[in-house]
């Protein structure tokens, strides 16, 4: 049975080799319009403007459009001003602001410095202030690492020292309370940057994603609330009533709202889509993970798969499961399972019997 059904799905699989194709595409439109006309025109001939969550998509897009001066729409605009994490895919849920803050006393307080000795707790202060900050990068080979930087900057020259030489400034309660992250701090004297800041800036196609990459000459925004990318591969304000040509994007994946056992979702991804999404990177796990958040059902389906013959976990679409999500508290590999994301929370995988019924996320 298990053997049997090992085969089916594999001979299932479509003529697009998964790692040859996105789970978005981006089309630069040569075309000039407003962005709210430039909106319009992507989601009628696309999925919307370009939404861009991480210096990978920055290297995917900037060479389209290197010869247009003046900037190109993405799907960037103001709106009320709120906090994210600069890592992306880290969410803002819980805080340990100090007392009477965060307060604007340094108006606009849009970044956030880790308060010395007062308890570790955050402040808010305005960007350009000058603080020593924290890095964070994690590899296979070192696991965990955090870097005290004793230099002083401004929080954007802190962000882009942290994204050139690890990942990120440090972000998120899991990394603050990391008992290494503790331990090292305690000898570090003065207030450090960490990566929370403010923002009023939101995505076209409502997505959280808080990757962002201004220019820090050019953050002027008064009654400029559009944003473009510029051909440096930096982003400025923008009015959005001026003629610019633009970015869309065209999204391969899609959340299904019906409820379906695991073997009945593969065969409506097959039949309506291509597959079962896979999921084979921390990227791509971002970018199915924000689709998860509007499900129905507590958990929704992925194309991973457990062969109990075989002993092992594979994609449907025939990848190797070098990247996992894994949630660590589940450790049994039973037969008749499958795998599946966390609506909630960090999105963790879990292994769930095929014979329980989730929404699920095809490749399209």
């Amino acid at each position: 049975m298990q053997w049997s059904l090992f085969v089916l799905i594999l001979m299932g699989l479509g003529q697009c080799a998964f790692s040859t194709c996105p789970l978005y595409k981006y089309h630069f439109i040569d075309k000039t319009k407003t962005w709210t006309e430039a909106q319009s025109y992507c989601r009628k001939h696309h999925t919307d403007l370009a939404t861009v969550t991480n210096k990978t998509d920055m290297k995917r897009i900037c060479g389209s459009a290197k010869n247009v001066q003046s900037g190109v729409w993405i799907g960037l605009t103001g709106t009320n001003r709120k906090w994210h994490w600069s890592l992306p895919g880290v969410e803002f849920t819980e805080t340990n602001w100090a007392t009477d803050e965060p307060n604007d006393s340094s108006f606009p307080g849009n970044c956030v410095r880790l308060q010395r000795p007062q308890s570790y707790k955050w402040a808010d202060n305005g960007c350009l202030e000058e603080y020593k900050f924290v890095c964070y990068n994690e590899t296979k080979q070192d696991g965990k690492k955090f870097h005290f930087i004793d230099e002083i900057k401004t929080w954007p020259q802190a962000q882009s020292y942290c994204r050139e030489l690890y990942t990120d400034l440090v972000s998120g309660l899991d990394q603050l309370n990391d008992t290494k992250f503790k331990e090292e701090r305690q000898q570090h004297e003065g207030d450090l940057w960490i990566g929370l800041f403010r923002d009023s800036w939101r995505w076209s196609d409502g997505s959280s994603f808080s990757f962002r990459d201004w220019d820090p000459e050019l953050q002027n925004t008064a009654g400029k609330e559009c944003a473009v990318i510029l051909s440096n591969g930096t982003w400025k304000p923008e009015d959005c009533g001026v003629k610019q040509p633009f970015f869309c994007y065209e999204d391969h994946v899609i959340l299904i709202n019906q409820s379906m056992t695991w073997v009945d979702a593969l065969d409506y991804c097959r039949d309506n889509h291509r597959n079962l999404v896979s999921i084979t990177s921390l990227n791509q796990q971002r970018w199915v993970q924000e689709k998860a958040k509007q499900a129905d059902s507590d958990y929704v389906w992925l194309g991973l798969r457990y062969t109990c013959t075989l002993d092992f976990w594979f994609w449907v679409t025939d990848q190797a499961v070098h990247y996992n999500n894994w949630n660590s508290r589940v450790t049994t590999d039973d037969c008749d399972m499958s795998g599946a994301m966390d609506r909630t929370g960090e999105h963790k995988w879990v292994k769930k019997n095929d014979e329980e019924k989730f929404n699920f996320i095809c490749f399209k």
